[in-house]
């Protein structure tokens, strides 16, 4: 395996670890990134930008573990414990339904630069919308105050970032959010739906793209696999003790400046679009 491109993978990794659980699109980061490094922009990179999701996923288990480790051993007699897994299942749902009913004719017809940079426009003006809401409007403090309606009102959120350059967790956060939850449990609802939807996005891509992969391809994995959990870890505790004190704002600014360079390089023929 050559050693340059490792060196790329594992800057593509840091790249989806940084970007996966902010509200700024992991995908829109990594298709720059693996334009401007070269080396990404065949099948076999489509595959590894979804895989290596799958370590920032860790990322989450770990920082997470306590809650998650006592969900599973209560799920035989604690309610509440029954009802977060029913809930996080219930928001998984319509990505599952939704991603393989329109998942393909989204990628044929929709990852364009247009289309990428209008998402990230609109999308930071959302959140600047979004912060602008009341403190009254605020009805749900917690993760456990959520009701299966609410948890299926965040996962048809959540399909919105089907579309190139949304964000999955800027849709499920702001989303969450424009719902009447508080910023601490948008974020967590967002952390634990990523879970099972990253995760089985990751085999789905894996199997489904087995004929263009080879063991030589490991070593390549591996590395943004790794690099992608690494930074990953280091981006959720630091969001979670940013949002204590913060705004989603400066996400909001940097969506609209990342959507006007999604044009530019796009245009200057600095990214490769056509699928």
């Amino acid at each position: 395996m050559d050693t340059v491109l490792l060196i790329k993978a594992a800057i593509m990794g840091i790249v989806e670890g940084l970007t996966e659980f902010l509200p700024i699109s992991s995908t829109g980061h990594l298709i720059l990134a693996g334009a401007l490094l070269g080396g990404f922009e065949d099948a076999r990179g489509k595959v590894f930008d979804i895989a290596i999701q799958t370590g920032a996923i860790l990322a989450v288990i770990i920082v997470y573990w306590q809650r998650l480790r006592d969900t599973a051993a209560g799920l035989g007699n604690d309610v509440r414990a029954r009802r977060f897994v029913i809930n996080v299942l219930i928001g998984f749902l319509p990505a599952v339904v939704l991603g393989l009913l329109f998942g393909k004719a989204i990628k044929e017809h929709l990852f364009t630069p247009i289309v990428v940079a209008s998402t990230f426009i609109i999308g930071g003006v959302i959140i600047l919308w979004a912060e602008r809401r009341p403190q009254s409007a605020v009805r749900i403090q917690d993760v456990d105050e959520m009701t299966p309606l609410d948890a299926l009102k965040v996962g048809l959120v959540q399909c919105i970032a089907m579309i190139p350059g949304t964000s999955r967790s800027g849709a499920t956060i702001i989303g969450g959010m424009l719902l009447g939850l508080s910023r601490k449990a948008a974020t967590d609802f967002s952390f634990f739906l990523a879970i099972p939807t990253l995760i089985g996005a990751g085999l789905y891509s894996l199997y489904k793209e087995r004929s263009v992969l080879s063991t030589g391809d490991i070593p390549l994995f591996a590395v943004g696999l790794f690099f992608s959990f690494v930074s990953a870890w280091i981006c959720v505790r630091w969001l979670l003790r940013y949002i204590a004190s913060h705004s989603f704002v400066p996400f909001a600014w940097y969506r609209i400046a990342f959507g006007i360079v999604v044009l530019v390089t796009a245009f200057t023929g600095v990214v490769t679009w056509a699928e």
